[in-house]
């Protein structure tokens, strides 16, 4: 443990960061796990929920959570995987 006054409050801070970025993980990976099965599954208004996805994968990025290039692999991962279950219906 810190000794310095700072250094507490700035182990604190980062701990609250942490828990912060990894919900944010958490509901990317959930929301791109929902739309796939939502594809698989072929539901009606499964583009809702990509649309969702990328809203999320958005943000993340906008907090800083992702890398924006790594934002945009997960999008275009996505649309490839939508892409590729429409084209075999």
């Amino acid at each position: 443990m810190a000794n310095i006054k700072s250094k507490v409050k700035s182990i604190a801070k980062q701990e609250e960061f942490r828990q912060r970025n990894n919900a944010m993980k958490t509901r990317v990976r959930k929301a791109i796990r929902a739309a796939r099965e939502a594809v698989l599954a072929k539901e009606e208004g499964f583009e809702k929920k990509v649309f969702e996805a990328h809203s999320i994968i958005a943000t993340a990025v906008q907090k800083g959570v992702y890398h924006p290039n790594k934002g945009a692999r997960k999008s275009s991962r996505l649309d490839h995987f939508v892409n590729e279950q429409k084209s075999k219906q």
